[in-house]
Protein backbone atom coordinates (compact mmCIF):
# COMPACT_ATOMS: atom_id res chain seq x y z
CA UNK A 1 0.00 0.00 0.00
CA UNK A 2 2.84 2.37 0.51
CA UNK A 3 4.55 2.19 -2.58
CA UNK A 4 1.18 2.42 -4.67
CA UNK A 5 0.88 5.65 -2.77
CA UNK A 6 4.31 6.70 -3.51
CA UNK A 7 3.68 6.06 -7.02
CA UNK A 8 0.73 7.99 -7.30
CA UNK A 9 2.21 11.08 -5.39
CA UNK A 10 4.63 12.41 -8.23
CA UNK A 11 1.44 12.46 -10.74
CA UNK A 12 0.16 16.36 -9.26
CA UNK A 13 3.72 17.56 -9.73
CA UNK A 14 4.31 16.14 -13.22
CA UNK A 15 0.44 17.93 -14.24
CA UNK A 16 2.08 20.97 -12.41
CA UNK A 17 5.22 20.79 -14.06
CA UNK A 18 3.77 20.20 -17.90
CA UNK A 19 1.27 23.28 -17.13
CA UNK A 20 4.69 25.16 -16.02
CA UNK A 21 6.12 24.55 -19.56
CA UNK A 22 3.19 25.61 -21.71
CA UNK A 23 3.15 28.72 -19.45
CA UNK A 24 6.02 29.55 -20.19
CA UNK A 25 6.30 28.57 -23.97
CA UNK A 26 2.53 30.72 -24.21
CA UNK A 27 4.03 33.77 -26.08
CA UNK A 28 5.73 31.12 -29.08
CA UNK A 29 2.72 29.34 -28.48
CA UNK A 30 0.30 32.72 -29.09
CA UNK A 31 2.35 33.16 -32.26
CA UNK A 32 1.91 29.91 -33.49
CA UNK A 33 -1.87 30.64 -33.65
CA UNK A 34 -1.97 33.84 -34.57
CA UNK A 35 0.07 33.22 -37.37
CA UNK A 36 -1.89 30.43 -38.46
CA UNK A 37 -5.00 32.17 -38.38
CA UNK A 38 -4.39 35.64 -40.65
CA UNK A 39 -2.99 32.94 -42.50
CA UNK A 40 -6.27 31.38 -43.35
CA UNK A 41 -8.55 34.32 -42.80
CA UNK A 42 -6.69 37.65 -44.47
CA UNK A 43 -6.19 37.52 -47.97
CA UNK A 44 -2.64 37.74 -49.31
CA UNK A 45 -1.39 37.15 -46.13
CA UNK A 46 1.41 35.06 -46.74
CA UNK A 47 2.49 36.64 -49.73
CA UNK A 48 6.01 37.73 -50.23
CA UNK A 49 5.58 41.53 -50.06
CA UNK A 50 3.09 41.50 -46.96
CA UNK A 51 5.86 39.16 -45.00
CA UNK A 52 8.41 42.06 -45.78
CA UNK A 53 6.33 44.95 -44.94
CA UNK A 54 5.33 43.13 -41.55
CA UNK A 55 8.87 42.38 -40.78
CA UNK A 56 9.25 46.07 -41.01
CA UNK A 57 6.78 46.96 -38.90
CA UNK A 58 8.24 43.60 -36.51
CA UNK A 59 11.23 45.35 -36.55
CA UNK A 60 10.26 49.13 -35.38
CA UNK A 61 8.07 47.76 -32.55
CA UNK A 62 10.94 45.33 -31.79
CA UNK A 63 13.70 48.01 -30.85
CA UNK A 64 11.40 49.89 -28.43
CA UNK A 65 10.49 47.11 -27.09
CA UNK A 66 13.86 46.16 -26.31
CA UNK A 67 14.84 48.89 -25.04
CA UNK A 68 11.69 49.05 -22.91
CA UNK A 69 12.67 45.47 -21.24
CA UNK A 70 15.58 46.42 -20.22
CA UNK A 71 13.72 49.68 -18.13
CA UNK A 72 10.72 47.17 -17.33
CA UNK A 73 13.59 44.54 -15.77
CA UNK A 74 14.98 46.95 -13.66
CA UNK A 75 11.72 48.02 -11.87
CA UNK A 76 11.19 51.10 -13.98
CA UNK A 77 8.66 52.57 -17.15
CA UNK A 78 9.53 54.49 -20.16
CA UNK A 79 6.56 56.20 -21.34
CA UNK A 80 8.57 58.90 -23.48
CA UNK A 81 9.83 56.66 -26.47
CA UNK A 82 6.95 57.17 -28.43
CA UNK A 83 7.77 61.25 -28.54
CA UNK A 84 11.11 60.24 -28.53
CA UNK A 85 11.13 58.58 -31.95
CA UNK A 86 9.38 61.72 -33.60
CA UNK A 87 11.39 63.96 -32.12
CA UNK A 88 14.77 62.06 -33.91
CA UNK A 89 12.83 61.96 -36.83
CA UNK A 90 12.41 66.14 -36.74
CA UNK A 91 15.90 65.89 -35.81
CA UNK A 92 17.28 64.11 -38.61
CA UNK A 93 14.93 66.04 -41.06
CA UNK A 94 16.20 69.60 -39.55
CA UNK A 95 20.02 68.53 -40.27
CA UNK A 96 18.97 67.04 -43.73
CA UNK A 97 17.62 70.09 -45.25
CA UNK A 98 19.29 72.73 -42.80
CA UNK A 99 21.92 71.98 -41.29
CA UNK A 100 23.32 73.58 -38.28
CA UNK A 101 24.20 77.40 -38.48
CA UNK A 102 26.94 78.00 -35.37
CA UNK A 103 26.34 81.83 -36.44
CA UNK A 104 29.81 82.80 -38.21
CA UNK A 105 28.09 83.09 -41.54
CA UNK A 106 28.20 79.50 -42.64
CA UNK A 107 26.41 76.32 -42.51
CA UNK A 108 27.33 72.79 -41.51
CA UNK A 109 26.22 70.17 -43.22
CA UNK A 110 26.68 66.42 -42.17
CA UNK A 111 26.43 63.00 -44.32
CA UNK A 112 24.40 60.02 -43.23
CA UNK A 113 26.79 58.90 -40.78
CA UNK A 114 26.94 61.63 -38.67
CA UNK A 115 23.37 62.43 -38.71
CA UNK A 116 22.77 58.97 -37.71
CA UNK A 117 25.47 59.03 -34.96
CA UNK A 118 23.52 62.96 -33.78
CA UNK A 119 20.29 61.75 -33.51
CA UNK A 120 21.49 58.58 -31.22
CA UNK A 121 23.29 60.98 -29.48
CA UNK A 122 20.01 62.93 -28.59
CA UNK A 123 18.44 59.72 -28.11
CA UNK A 124 20.85 58.67 -25.48
CA UNK A 125 20.81 62.27 -24.07
CA UNK A 126 16.85 62.55 -23.37
CA UNK A 127 17.20 58.66 -21.78
CA UNK A 128 19.79 60.24 -19.41
CA UNK A 129 17.64 63.28 -18.37
CA UNK A 130 15.34 60.36 -17.86
CA UNK A 131 17.55 58.80 -15.67
CA UNK A 132 18.48 61.77 -13.56
CA UNK A 133 15.17 62.77 -12.90
CA UNK A 134 14.32 59.35 -11.60
CA UNK A 135 18.04 58.81 -9.61
CA UNK A 136 18.87 61.96 -8.67
CA UNK A 137 15.74 63.76 -7.99
CA UNK A 138 13.54 61.08 -6.89
CA UNK A 139 10.86 61.65 -9.07
CA UNK A 140 9.17 58.64 -10.26
CA UNK A 141 9.50 56.67 -13.20
CA UNK A 142 5.65 57.01 -14.49
CA UNK A 143 5.91 61.08 -14.05
CA UNK A 144 9.13 61.44 -14.98
CA UNK A 145 8.87 59.24 -18.38
CA UNK A 146 5.18 61.09 -18.67
CA UNK A 147 6.62 64.59 -18.26
CA UNK A 148 9.26 63.92 -21.07
CA UNK A 149 6.96 62.36 -23.72
CA UNK A 150 5.13 65.85 -23.63
CA UNK A 151 8.04 67.74 -23.35
CA UNK A 152 9.78 65.69 -26.48
CA UNK A 153 5.78 65.65 -28.76
CA UNK A 154 6.13 69.94 -27.79
CA UNK A 155 9.84 70.37 -28.81
CA UNK A 156 9.03 67.92 -32.00
CA UNK A 157 6.03 70.43 -33.08
CA UNK A 158 8.17 73.39 -32.35
CA UNK A 159 11.03 72.18 -35.18
CA UNK A 160 8.50 73.20 -38.00
CA UNK A 161 5.10 74.17 -36.15
CA UNK A 162 3.85 71.42 -36.54
CA UNK A 163 4.28 70.24 -40.16
CA UNK A 164 5.97 67.81 -42.22
CA UNK A 165 9.52 67.62 -43.00
CA UNK A 166 9.17 67.23 -46.64
CA UNK A 167 11.80 65.33 -49.27
CA UNK A 168 14.46 63.71 -47.14
CA UNK A 169 16.64 62.61 -49.96
CA UNK A 170 19.44 64.01 -48.88
CA UNK A 171 22.30 65.83 -50.91
CA UNK A 172 24.72 64.15 -52.70
CA UNK A 173 27.54 66.72 -52.35
CA UNK A 174 27.11 66.78 -48.39
CA UNK A 175 27.16 62.69 -48.46
CA UNK A 176 23.13 62.70 -47.32
CA UNK A 177 21.40 61.16 -50.25
CA UNK A 178 22.60 57.51 -48.77
CA UNK A 179 19.81 58.09 -46.04
CA UNK A 180 17.01 56.64 -47.65
CA UNK A 181 18.79 53.10 -47.64
CA UNK A 182 17.94 53.09 -43.77
CA UNK A 183 14.67 52.69 -44.09
CA UNK A 184 14.54 51.20 -47.74
CA UNK A 185 17.56 49.21 -48.83
CA UNK A 186 18.33 45.69 -48.23
CA UNK A 187 21.06 43.63 -48.27
CA UNK A 188 20.91 39.60 -48.69
CA UNK A 189 17.23 39.89 -49.37
CA UNK A 190 16.85 41.28 -45.81
CA UNK A 191 15.76 44.92 -44.96
CA UNK A 192 18.25 47.31 -43.60
CA UNK A 193 16.60 47.66 -40.50
CA UNK A 194 16.34 44.08 -39.99
CA UNK A 195 19.94 43.70 -39.91
CA UNK A 196 19.61 46.79 -37.43
CA UNK A 197 17.51 44.76 -35.84
CA UNK A 198 19.37 41.78 -35.42
CA UNK A 199 22.44 43.54 -34.43
CA UNK A 200 20.50 45.54 -31.25
CA UNK A 201 19.15 42.39 -30.28
CA UNK A 202 22.51 40.20 -30.38
CA UNK A 203 24.03 43.22 -28.20
CA UNK A 204 21.18 43.40 -25.70
CA UNK A 205 21.09 39.57 -25.30
CA UNK A 206 24.35 38.93 -24.48
CA UNK A 207 24.50 42.28 -22.09
CA UNK A 208 21.64 40.72 -19.99
CA UNK A 209 22.45 37.11 -20.32
CA UNK A 210 26.39 37.21 -20.10
CA UNK A 211 27.64 40.34 -18.67
CA UNK A 212 27.91 42.15 -14.87
CA UNK A 213 25.50 44.27 -16.45
CA UNK A 214 22.97 42.15 -16.96
CA UNK A 215 23.12 40.64 -13.71
CA UNK A 216 23.07 43.74 -12.04
CA UNK A 217 20.27 45.14 -14.36
CA UNK A 218 18.37 42.02 -12.87
CA UNK A 219 19.63 42.49 -9.44
CA UNK A 220 18.11 46.10 -9.22
CA UNK A 221 14.73 44.76 -10.80
CA UNK A 222 14.50 42.23 -7.95
CA UNK A 223 15.40 44.11 -4.62
CA UNK A 224 17.32 47.21 -5.51
CA UNK A 225 17.93 47.81 -1.58
CA UNK A 226 19.27 44.30 -1.80
CA UNK A 227 21.79 45.30 -4.50
CA UNK A 228 22.66 48.59 -3.16
CA UNK A 229 23.95 46.84 -0.37
CA UNK A 230 25.98 43.83 -2.76
CA UNK A 231 27.69 47.19 -3.73
CA UNK A 232 25.75 47.42 -7.18
CA UNK A 233 25.65 51.13 -8.30
CA UNK A 234 21.97 51.38 -8.47
CA UNK A 235 21.69 54.91 -9.97
CA UNK A 236 24.58 54.11 -12.72
CA UNK A 237 22.11 51.19 -13.25
CA UNK A 238 19.45 52.60 -13.95
CA UNK A 239 21.01 55.26 -15.93
CA UNK A 240 22.24 53.07 -18.27
CA UNK A 241 18.53 51.19 -18.84
CA UNK A 242 17.08 54.94 -19.79
CA UNK A 243 19.97 56.17 -22.25
CA UNK A 244 19.70 52.68 -23.95
CA UNK A 245 15.88 52.82 -24.32
CA UNK A 246 16.13 56.31 -25.64
CA UNK A 247 19.07 55.04 -28.08
CA UNK A 248 16.63 52.40 -29.38
CA UNK A 249 13.78 55.15 -29.79
CA UNK A 250 16.19 57.53 -32.05
CA UNK A 251 17.11 54.67 -33.99
CA UNK A 252 13.20 53.84 -34.48
CA UNK A 253 13.09 57.59 -35.12
CA UNK A 254 15.58 57.35 -38.19
CA UNK A 255 14.17 54.27 -39.63
CA UNK A 256 11.01 56.28 -40.04
CA UNK A 257 11.52 59.29 -41.52
CA UNK A 258 14.18 57.27 -43.78
CA UNK A 259 11.14 55.14 -44.98
CA UNK A 260 8.78 57.70 -45.05
CA UNK A 261 11.64 60.31 -46.48
CA UNK A 262 9.52 62.59 -44.42
CA UNK A 263 9.12 63.52 -40.78
CA UNK A 264 6.60 64.79 -39.00
CA UNK A 265 6.48 65.59 -35.07
CA UNK A 266 3.30 63.50 -34.77
CA UNK A 267 5.55 60.06 -35.41
CA UNK A 268 5.85 57.69 -32.58
CA UNK A 269 1.86 58.59 -30.93
CA UNK A 270 0.88 55.60 -28.65
CA UNK A 271 4.69 53.27 -29.90
CA UNK A 272 5.31 53.27 -26.13
CA UNK A 273 2.05 51.19 -25.33
CA UNK A 274 3.27 48.58 -28.42
CA UNK A 275 6.62 48.58 -26.89
CA UNK A 276 5.01 47.71 -23.52
CA UNK A 277 2.32 45.40 -24.50
CA UNK A 278 5.56 43.37 -26.35
CA UNK A 279 7.64 42.88 -23.36
CA UNK A 280 4.58 41.67 -21.23
CA UNK A 281 3.72 39.21 -23.84
CA UNK A 282 7.85 38.39 -23.87
CA UNK A 283 6.91 37.25 -19.95
CA UNK A 284 8.76 40.27 -18.95
CA UNK A 285 7.61 40.92 -15.17
CA UNK A 286 6.07 44.26 -14.42
CA UNK A 287 7.31 44.49 -11.25
CA UNK A 288 11.13 44.03 -12.16
CA UNK A 289 13.71 41.38 -12.59
CA UNK A 290 12.63 39.28 -14.83
CA UNK A 291 12.19 39.16 -18.53
CA UNK A 292 14.40 37.93 -21.77
CA UNK A 293 15.33 39.40 -24.88
CA UNK A 294 14.11 36.42 -26.85
CA UNK A 295 11.13 36.31 -25.09
CA UNK A 296 10.35 40.03 -26.03
CA UNK A 297 10.89 39.69 -29.95
CA UNK A 298 8.14 36.87 -29.89
CA UNK A 299 6.40 39.36 -27.92
CA UNK A 300 6.72 41.95 -31.04
CA UNK A 301 5.98 39.40 -33.67
CA UNK A 302 2.78 38.42 -31.68
CA UNK A 303 1.63 42.45 -31.94
CA UNK A 304 3.22 42.95 -35.36
CA UNK A 305 1.25 39.91 -36.62
CA UNK A 306 -1.96 40.96 -34.96
CA UNK A 307 -1.80 44.65 -35.90
CA UNK A 308 -1.10 43.81 -39.81
CA UNK A 309 -3.21 40.99 -39.71
CA UNK A 310 -6.65 42.79 -38.54
CA UNK A 311 -5.77 45.46 -40.91
CA UNK A 312 -5.49 43.36 -43.60
CA UNK A 313 -9.29 41.74 -42.42
CA UNK A 314 -10.44 45.02 -42.65
CA UNK A 315 -11.01 45.24 -38.55
CA UNK A 316 -12.04 48.65 -37.35
CA UNK A 317 -8.93 50.57 -35.78
CA UNK A 318 -11.28 50.71 -32.89
CA UNK A 319 -11.43 47.33 -32.46
CA UNK A 320 -8.29 46.97 -33.35
CA UNK A 321 -7.79 48.78 -30.02
CA UNK A 322 -9.68 47.24 -27.61
CA UNK A 323 -8.49 44.14 -28.71
CA UNK A 324 -4.46 44.90 -27.66
CA UNK A 325 -5.74 45.51 -24.54
CA UNK A 326 -7.54 42.16 -24.25
CA UNK A 327 -4.18 40.98 -25.44
CA UNK A 328 -2.89 42.99 -22.63
CA UNK A 329 -4.69 41.81 -19.62
CA UNK A 330 -4.41 38.68 -20.93
CA UNK A 331 -0.89 38.19 -21.03
CA UNK A 332 -0.47 39.84 -17.45
CA UNK A 333 -3.15 37.11 -16.06
CA UNK A 334 -1.25 34.45 -16.97
CA UNK A 335 2.32 35.74 -15.80
CA UNK A 336 0.28 35.91 -12.63
CA UNK A 337 -0.73 32.76 -13.05
CA UNK A 338 2.96 30.97 -13.85
CA UNK A 339 4.47 33.09 -10.62
CA UNK A 340 2.08 31.36 -8.40
CA UNK A 341 2.12 28.15 -10.06
CA UNK A 342 6.31 28.27 -10.22
CA UNK A 343 5.79 28.46 -6.02
CA UNK A 344 3.64 26.07 -5.57
CA UNK A 345 5.84 23.59 -7.64
CA UNK A 346 8.61 24.86 -5.82
CA UNK A 347 7.11 24.08 -2.54
CA UNK A 348 6.22 20.61 -3.80
CA UNK A 349 9.73 19.91 -4.62
CA UNK A 350 10.97 21.32 -1.17
CA UNK A 351 8.29 19.20 0.33
CA UNK A 352 9.71 16.15 -1.48
CA UNK A 353 13.18 16.71 -0.87
CA UNK A 354 12.35 16.74 3.03
CA UNK A 355 11.13 13.38 2.92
Amino acid sequence: MSHATTDAAPQPAGNANLLLVLLKARTFIALIVVFAFFAFAAPNFLSSANMVIMSKHVALNAFLAIGMTFVIISGGIDLSVGSIVGLCGMVAGWLMLHGIDPGFGWTMHFNTIEICLIVMAVGAFIGAINGFLITKLNVAPFIATLGTLYVCRGAAMLFSDGRTFPNLTGNPEYGSHTFRLIGAGSFLGLPISIWMLIAVAVVAAYISRRTPLGRYIYAVGGNERGAALSGVKVNQIKMFVYMFSGLCAALVGLIISSQLVAAHPATGQTFELNAIAAAVLGGTSMSGGRGRIGGTIVGAFVIGVLSDGLVMMGVSSFWQTVIKGLVIIAAVVVDQAQQKLQARVALQAEAALGK
